[in-house]
């Protein structure tokens, strides 16, 4: 079992289950880049285990399995070209780790799941829910434009025209509304998440590996995604030279909205 690569990212094991925590309570278990390539890390490394059959991710606390990226640490980490090329490559590869995990991925959802956090869920093989969940994405809020790769699960699981109400209206839905629109596996009363989220993984583990392994990647190259070419996603990164971006991020820190300019 790897150590953890993150001091924020703990790996617990439940005989061949990995349980790794989001574990940032103050900030509602939100990702800074350090926490990105953390999971990348600890992703490769739990994906490399023989003995391992199934991976849970969860959020430390009963308050946010994850509340996204960490906004307040935008003003050092992101903001210019050549700093947004660089987050975009760790946030790449710290939600697409999930996917390239060769074991079933289950995750365990509890409070907010916004954002980046729910980018982080539909990456996962399996999504439980607490019925009192807010489930969404949030960029319209920050004038972010949500990248190709990490939009594709939502769109392959639900559709366009859901993925349409949480990137453009701006929907936050429920644990049910979010299971009657399948971005959730199943939904339970909040107080059963991990338990039922458990019960799932150790039935994985009952299973056959080599049969789960192949199953989970003929399932994802079946589901796409689509060739978007390389100009199309380099462009996805050009709203931090925007200045509806530096004001918003502005008037989060000064907790109030933003007046948008559309520039």
């Amino acid at each position: 079992m790897p150590e953890p690569f993150h001091p924020n990212l703990p790996i617990t094991r439940d005989g061949p289950i990995a349980i790794v925590t989001f574990s940032r309570q103050a900030q509602r278990n939100c990702f800074d880049l350090p926490m990105w390539q953390g999971l990348s890390d600890t992703m490769a490394a739990l994906s490399e285990e023989d003995d391992l059959r199934c991976v849970m991710l969860r959020g430390a606390g009963d308050e946010a399995f994850s509340a996204g990226a960490d906004i307040k640490a935008f003003e050092h980490e992101r903001g210019t070209a050549e700093r947004e090329d660089h987050y975009a490559r760790i946030f790449h590869a710290g939600m697409q780790s999930i996917r390239r995990c060769r074991h079933p991925v289950v995750a365990a959802i509890r409070g907010h799941c916004l954002g980046g956090g729910a980018g982080l869920a539909t990456m996962c093989d399996f999504r439980v829910g607490g019925e009192s969940i807010r489930f969404g994405i949030t960029a319209r809020n920050l004038s972010l434009w949500y990248p190709y790769a990490e939009l594709d699960p939502i769109v392959q699981l639900a559709g366009s025209g859901v993925a349409a109400e949480m990137l453009i209206e701006g929907r936050i839905f429920s644990g049910r509304e979010a299971y009657e629109k399948g971005l959730l596996s199943r939904v339970v009363v909040d107080s059963d998440v991990f338990t039922e989220a458990m019960a799932l993984c150790q039935r994985i583990a009952t299973g056959a590996p080599l049969s789960a392994r192949f199953h989970k990647a003929a399932i994802q190259r079946l589901r796409g995604p689509l060739p978007i070419t390389v100009e199309e996603d380099r462009a996805v990164s050009d709203f931090v030279l925007t200045e509806d971006f530096r004001n918003a991020v502005q008037a989060f820190k000064e907790k109030r909205q933003p007046v948008w300019q559309g520039r």
